[in-house]
């Protein structure tokens, strides 16, 4: 059997009550069964299926499931369920192939279970980029207040320069507009009377 492409599956995984999971009917689609044979291997083995493994959507999960999902079907097979679907995590999809029992179960699963482990280690280096941009954006900011404090330090410098400057200009009006008397006490010259 030729591999699946990963983005087929990977946009058949959904996200409910913060587990991913995959539905009765896009497993059926997968294996090249109807979902009724997916439910019935199911009730067979039912045992083999606990909560975390497999659960039934509440009406309210699959509404919304529907609403925010653009690639589920809207009309055509699967458009009017008459129960909600039954849904199955990584777990339940490869106890799901075990019930099953054809090659073609076993193929797809493998080809699920890749996906779900790529989708789990994009996961983790997502998380890793999250907390390296965290990390950044700490430092970004604290370098932000160290140019803002040393920025205000140079301003506070300029200002007392241009103060010491206004103080030293006035200085040296004063020195200018002064008379020769004034500047050195006595005229040249008149030690010479």
């Amino acid at each position: 059997m030729n591999t699946l492409p990963i983005e087929q599956i990977r946009e058949k995984i959904y996200r409910i009550r913060n587990i991913e999971v995959m539905l009765d009917s896009d497993l059926a689609e997968l294996y090249g069964v109807e979902t009724r044979q997916i439910n019935q291997a199911v009730s067979r083995n039912l045992s083999r299926f606990p909560s975390d493994f497999m659960f039934e959507c509440s009406e309210d999960e699959w509404s919304s499931l529907r609403s925010q999902n653009v690639t589920l079907k809207t009309d055509g097979r699967g458009a009017h369920r008459k129960y909600v679907p039954k849904v199955f995590s990584e777990q339940g999809v490869y106890m799901l192939a075990t019930v099953l029992k054809s090659q073609r179960a076993a193929d797809v699963t493998i080809a699920i279970m890749r996906t779900f482990t790529k989708m789990r280690h994009h996961a983790i280096e997502c998380s890793d980029l999250v907390k390296q941009i965290h990390e950044l954006r700490q430092e970004v900011v604290a370098s932000k207040e160290w140019t803002k404090e040393r920025l205000s330090a140079v301003a506070d410098a300029v200002i007392m320069i241009e103060d010491s400057m206004g103080a030293l200009e006035e200085t040296v009006m004063d020195i200018k507009s002064a008379s020769e008397v004034e500047k050195i006490g006595f005229l040249r010259g008149q030690n010479d009377l």
